[in-house]
């Protein structure tokens, strides 16, 4: 059980996401290993990184990149074997970090074979492992319209797919290869619990659960009033945060947790999340998630037809957000920080200059985030300023929501080349090309053929070239992830927002006790001079250099300062 009197463990940790499939190829397949991350591990031990996270290595057939699991107590082969899982987790631990694994329990893949027995029949025992509906009263199965309710799949489409052997509908918010498993059911939850403590037994340090806020539907299954690109209704008011969400996190806690040691780590995805439920889900004495992942940040440059639907980010609508947040969970709670995922294109060159100021801009990114109340997650390749992966061609896609979202487009008369063009934007590929650790052919991450294309600057933007710069992001991490190790005030200390309406500074400060810290980034490509009350103090960080102290701020310049003595 945690101690509640004391800050948590993770409140100055760092955690290091790694995607497995692109991190490191040894067997020269093209696709990334465990082998891969253990030879790589004195590398994220020398970033300073305390957590690995490891997207989905169970068995799956792939479909969306192992976030369809078919056996969850496997390791896919396409990665490698359970002793070298084994190995990895020793060596892991052996080097003073921890693991923790993402966990899909939202949905299964089609593959499994709970899913397997569900459409053998209506009568089978695990028909109610997961959500069958009859055909819309007054219609007939398959035709149009004769879905159980209007929700419309977040990869496209409806939410439900007929199955014509047992005349019913099967409930999928995501692809129809990942249907949804049906939380209502008290056999459902004991397994997904047995399965995480056979994990936890095992060895690992926690999980990301995925979608976690999903699990928990509204079981009359109402149509919903608002649209969702177009034709189908959104759904996600009755299954986002559902009735029971609450009571089925706080049995996963009682059932898997609560009788080991505090030194574990439970992180939630949790799309659409507000304030006021991040705080429930993440409020200590509740027992609920460790943190959580939140998207309101990232989603500031979608425009009303959502994430395809891009537009420049408002530096005033992202202090506001930020802000909300640091001010939100301040009393109760706790916030992950992150800006790059799997999930999300490459932040450098979403939000800030990747050409002439890629460093610069890098490393106040890099600033902004690693200096607030939070535990930050670095997505593999954001140490060394990787980029968007530069596609112009569609078969050079391998995400099935890209995949879907140009096939509806396409098909509904849009050209394709502004389809491709959003995709080079916005695309979940754009973070998934491969590590690019050298300069030599396949990037220092294959000898084979890589499964997706390396990103196109590989040859100047790699671990090799950035290592050995002058200006190194990679090195400017490493001094983020010691100011927060070595500085309390970093980890713990409160936050207050500065500057709330300037155009173009972020400015807050950071305090406990008697330190203070200010912490000033200038998100433009143009020099900027900074308020009376933004000058002065010592400077303890920032990417112009050492003694930099003037009042100009030059493009993309970001400073951490310590303004303990300053009124």
């Amino acid at each position: 059980m945690r101690d509640l009197s004391r800050p948590a463990w993770w409140t100055n940790a760092v955690v290091y996401q790694i995607y497995p499939r692109s991190f490191q190829d040894t067997t020269g397949d093209g696709i990334g290993d465990l082998s891969g991350i253990i030879t790589r591990l004195d590398y994220l031990q020398e970033l300073g990184v305390d957590v690995l996270w490891l997207s989905p290595i169970h068995q799956s057939p792939q479909r969306d990149n192992g976030y369809d699991i078919s056996n969850y107590r496997r390791v896919d082969a396409v990665f490698g074997t359970e002793e070298e899982f084994d190995q990895l987790l020793s060596e892991v631990h052996a080097r003073g970090m921890k693991m923790i694994m993402d966990l899909v329990i939202n949905h299964t893949s089609s593959d499994h074979e709970a899913f397997k027995r569900s459409i053998s029949s209506r009568d089978n025992i695990s028909r109610d492992s997961y959500y069958w509906r009859d055909p819309r009263r007054g219609f007939r199965g398959s035709e149009p319209g004769a879905e159980p309710n209007n929700w419309g799949s977040l990869f496209g489409g409806s939410a439900w797919t007929w199955h014509e052997p047992t005349r019913q509908y099967y409930l999928h918010i995501f692809s129809r290869h990942q249907p949804d498993l049906n939380w209502a059911s008290t056999r459902v939850r004991n397994r997904v619990y047995a399965m995480m403590n056979w994990w936890m037994d095992r060895g690992i340090d926690g999980f990301r659960m995925d979608a976690v806020n999903f699990i928990s539907k509204d079981q009359r299954f109402p149509d919903s009033m608002i649209q969702f690109g177009g034709v189908w209704g959104d759904g996600s008011p009755f299954f986002t945060s559902g009735p029971r969400v609450h009571e089925f996190v706080q049995e996963m806690m009682r059932a898997v947790f609560a009788h080991r040691s505090e030194d574990y780590l439970v992180v939630g995805e949790t799309t659409g999340a507000t304030v006021e439920e991040a705080r429930l889900f993440t409020d200590p004495y509740r027992n609920e998630l460790d943190m959580l992942f939140q998207f309101e940040h990232v989603n500031l440059d979608h425009g009303p037809g959502g994430k395809w639907d891009r537009r420049p980010v408002n530096l005033r609508d992202l202090k506001t957000s930020w802000n909300r947040w640091q001010r939100g969970l301040a009393e109760r709670g706790w916030n992950s920080l992150y800006l790059s995922n799997h999930d999300q294109p490459r932040h450098v060159s979403r939000y800030g200059n990747d050409e002439e100021f890629r460093y610069e801009s890098a490393t106040l990114w890099a600033t902004l985030l690693h200096m607030q109340r939070g535990t930050p997650f670095i997505y593999q390749g954001e140490e060394i300023g990787m980029t968007n992966a530069g596609f112009t061609g569609i078969d050079e896609y391998r995400d099935v929501e890209s995949l879907n979202y140009y096939a509806d487009s396409t098909a509904r008369g849009m050209d394709p080349e502004t389809v491709l063009e959003i995709l080079g934007h916005v695309s979940r590929d754009n973070a998934r090309t491969p590590m690019q650790w050298t300069s030599e052919p396949g990037g220092g991450f294959t000898k084979g053929v890589p499964w997706i294309g390396l990103g196109p600057r590989y040859p100047e933007i790699n671990v090799e070239q950035d290592q050995a710069a002058p200006k190194s992001i990679f090195r400017y991490y490493q001094q983020l992830i010691r100011l927060r190790h070595e500085l309390p005030v970093v980890a713990t200390g409160d936050f207050q927002l500065m500057h709330a309406n300037h155009p173009t500074l972020f400015a807050f400060s950071r305090a406990l006790g008697e330190t203070r810290l200010g912490v000033i980034g200038n998100f433009s490509g143009l020099e900027q001079a900074a308020p009376d009350d933004l000058q002065g103090g010592e400077l303890i960080l920032g990417n112009y250099g050492e003694k930099r102290q003037t009042a100009v701020f030059g493009p993309w310049e970001a400073r951490v300062l310590d303004i303990s003595g300053l009124s």
